[in-house]
């Protein structure tokens, strides 16, 4: 009988597994990614809410509190009636009618609208001055407000325009630079298929502008009208310069009326009529913010 040669059973050997610490792992890492993007998120809020939660806090406490050092947060008791106080202190009623009918809602109107048109040639038209304008468009934001304050003003005062609504809503229907260079990096990411197909149809550029262009647009114009109302509810200076007449004033110039000297100044009834009038624009972006922020973002895609 033949030898048989005994082969050794070799055991099957199983390659070790390399395995990540617990703090490499990618499920640890996306957790921890999550969590430290929220934790600055809050602080961010935090730093942001800050103002508005001492105007709230303010507003709620007597005249003595406001005044109390080191100063104090939560007030003994809550006094509401502030706000109604603040509020007949001076005719806010028709200041909110003043800003609203007679100044805001027609800037708003007029700035979209002109804005849309005017980036509208910008954007579409083809002429050889159409670059160097744009760049003398652009321009004009480098210059200060101050600049061209005394001779805005002595136009207007010749016009006999002074203390009265029209210096503050006519230029808006000559359109702001800002916005007009925003509209028109939208529609540049519009197809100029849309205009050729209009053009074969027989259509003018006007009427591209008014059935094409525009409904497409509503994601911009959202943005530019947002931006546009929340910059001329809160205008200062323009109303301070060019109302003179107390049945005209808008809500800046009645909040400027609580500032007295010598350390006079209601803080409580201020900081009440400031939530106030804030109040609009808080509603008007959360309301239309989808808007704002798609207009914002589709805006900026091409230059």
């Amino acid at each position: 009988m033949a030898d048989q040669t005994m082969t050794p059973v070799t055991e099957k050997t199983v390659p070790v597994r390399s395995r990540t610490t617990f703090f490499r792992s990618k499920n640890f890492q996306e957790k921890f990614t999550i969590a430290l993007a929220t934790v600055l998120a809050l602080m961010g809020a935090c730093v942001v809410l800050f103002p508005v939660m001492w105007m709230l806090s303010t507003s709620l406490k007597t005249r003595t509190e406001t005044l109390a050092m080191p100063p104090i947060w939560i007030p003994k008791e809550l006094q509401w009636i502030n706000y109604q106080e603040a509020l007949t202190f001076n005719p806010f009623g028709l200041y909110f009618m003043n800003t609203t009918f007679k100044y805001v809602l027609w800037v708003v109107l007029g700035e979209t609208l002109s804005c849309s048109f005017i980036a509208f040639g910008f954007a579409r038209l083809r002429s050889p001055l159409r670059t160097p304008l744009f760049l003398l468009m652009l321009s004009t934001m480098m210059l200060p407000t101050e600049v061209t304050l005394i001779p805005t003003y002595v136009l207007f005062s010749k016009l006999g325009w002074t203390n009265s609504f029209r210096p503050l809503v006519v230029p808006a229907f000559f359109g702001s630079a800002y916005l007009i260079f925003m509209l028109r990096q939208f529609y540049l990411t519009i197809p100029r298929e849309y205009d050729e197909a209009a053009i074969i149809d027989g259509a003018s550029y006007l009427g591209i502008w008014w059935r094409i262009i525009l409904p497409m647009s509503k994601p911009a114009l959202g943005a530019v009208a947002i931006m546009s109302f929340m910059w001329h509810w809160r205008n200062y200076q323009g109303p301070l310069i060019y109302l003179s007449d107390n049945n005209k004033f808008t809500l800046s110039l009645g909040l400027s009326m609580f500032r007295t000297p010598f350390g006079g100044t209601p803080w409580h009834w201020l900081m009440a009529a400031s939530l106030i009038v804030i109040l609009p624009c808080v509603i008007v972006f959360f309301i239309f913010q989808r808007y704002f922020i798609q207009g914002v973002v589709i805006s900026g895609v091409k230059g």
